[in-house]
């Protein structure tokens, strides 16, 4: 994979899409600009980080998070993905998200119907260190048709300090990024396993897991 040819391609569209902002007045087209302007920061700092470039990562990882921070405001109901990409582009870049973790929460992310609003109040819960919450909250995610079990049974195991289940459960999380043929702007990288070992770093849980392409 050529990287570093893919973090030229997700800068451009980065200043494209910053360069159009000023021409946006409707609020609406305004929060979808700005989750595109995210997506395109969050992009580049993943092909960054394959490319070895973690420094430059970071950087643009805390801007991914800062474009999905503002485009929250005028974002429809339930757009739980924007904090959750906030969440993970801070962890990843190696910063406190403790602030951005109650986000999430202050907006009931924990009592959702939708199962990516539970995750995202237990990814919170988990980065709080509020783990027996963030236990049940993930248990609730784990038979459902409609979420990931692999991710579910990770996040339970985290907050439970499972180390068995979540080495199992992480690297079957590793194995579904591998067989699958779509990613976020296109960009083969198994972020929710480097989000999740970060976590279980914290804990003393981090699984040794086989190499893959899709892994810095």
């Amino acid at each position: 994979m050529d990287w570093a040819g893919r973090v030229d391609a997700a800068l451009a569209r980065y200043r494209e899409g910053e360069a159009r902002m000023g021409e946006v007045a409707d609020v609406d087209q305004r929060q979808r600009q700005l989750t595109r302007l995210g997506n395109a920061a969050w992009a580049a700092a993943l092909c960054l980080l394959m490319d070895g470039r973690a420094d430059e990562s970071a950087a643009w990882l805390r801007r991914a998070a800062e474009r999905y921070r503002e485009s929250w405001q005028d974002a429809p109901p339930d757009s739980w993905g924007r904090p959750i990409g906030a969440l993970k582009a801070l962890l990843l870049a190696g910063d406190d998200a403790a602030g951005t973790a109650r986000w999430p929460l202050d907006a009931g992310a924990p009592a959702s119907a939708s199962p990516i609003g539970r995750y995202a109040g237990a990814l919170a819960l988990v980065v709080l260190g509020r783990d027996d919450e963030a236990a049940t909250l993930a248990a609730s995610l784990c038979d459902r048709d409609d979420f990931p079990h692999d991710v579910a049974a990770a996040l339970h195991a985290l907050a439970a300090g499972d180390r068995d289940a979540y080495r199992a459960a992480v690297t079957s999380v590793l194995v579904s990024f591998e067989t699958r043929s779509e990613f976020l702007e296109d960009v083969a990288v198994a972020d929710t396993v480097l989000v999740l070992q970060r976590l279980a770093a914290e804990r003393g849980l981090a699984a040794e897991l086989p190499s893959s392409p899709l892994l810095p």
